[in-house]
């Protein structure tokens, strides 16, 4: 009966989370730039900017989420863009994780007291595509396990 009654427990802890978090995507018609994301979070959806570059989006607990493309006019490669961060001055970030591919770039660590995540990907059509999220650590335990998720829904045509 024990065993019964833990495995619904996390059948409804399961259920509850996937109603909270439903996926929603945006495309980005300037540059195709697509995401993923749970809109019953990040549900205060911002003006999109005059140059229809991407989107923002605001939570309620402070979180905000960016999907954006810019055109890569000066050859960008992901080595090339850690590198620069990395060697940024700018005061209040810190960098604590980076890595690159082929046609990928992540960063992680802390900008302006919170938290911040970001994936860009290099297209073949001279198109930079980001994804960035950032959060206040007291929120960090909702935030960490979304962020894998929505980063990894980034994509290009």
């Amino acid at each position: 009966m024990r065993r019964f009654f833990s495995i619904v427990t996390s059948f409804a802890t399961i259920s509850a989370s996937a109603a909270i978090a439903a996926p929603f995507t945006y495309m980005n018609e300037r540059f195709g730039t697509v995401c993923t994301f749970p809109d019953e979070i990040f549900n205060d959806r911002q003006p999109e900017p005059d140059n229809g570059d991407g989107q923002v989006w605001l939570s309620a607990d402070g979180a905000s989420l960016t999907c954006s493309g810019i055109a890569n006019i000066d050859d960008e490669t992901p080595k090339g863009f850690l590198a620069e961060e990395k060697a940024s001055k700018e005061p209040g970030y810190k960098i604590t994780y980076s890595k690159t591919g082929k046609d990928w770039a992540v960063l992680s660590g802390l900008k302006d007291d919170k938290i911040f995540y970001e994936r860009r990907l290099f297209g073949r059509d001279s198109v930079i595509r980001t994804v960035w999220i950032d959060y206040p650590p007291a929120v960090r335990s909702k935030y960490d396990p979304l962020v894998g998720a929505i980063t990894g829904s980034l994509k290009g045509p």
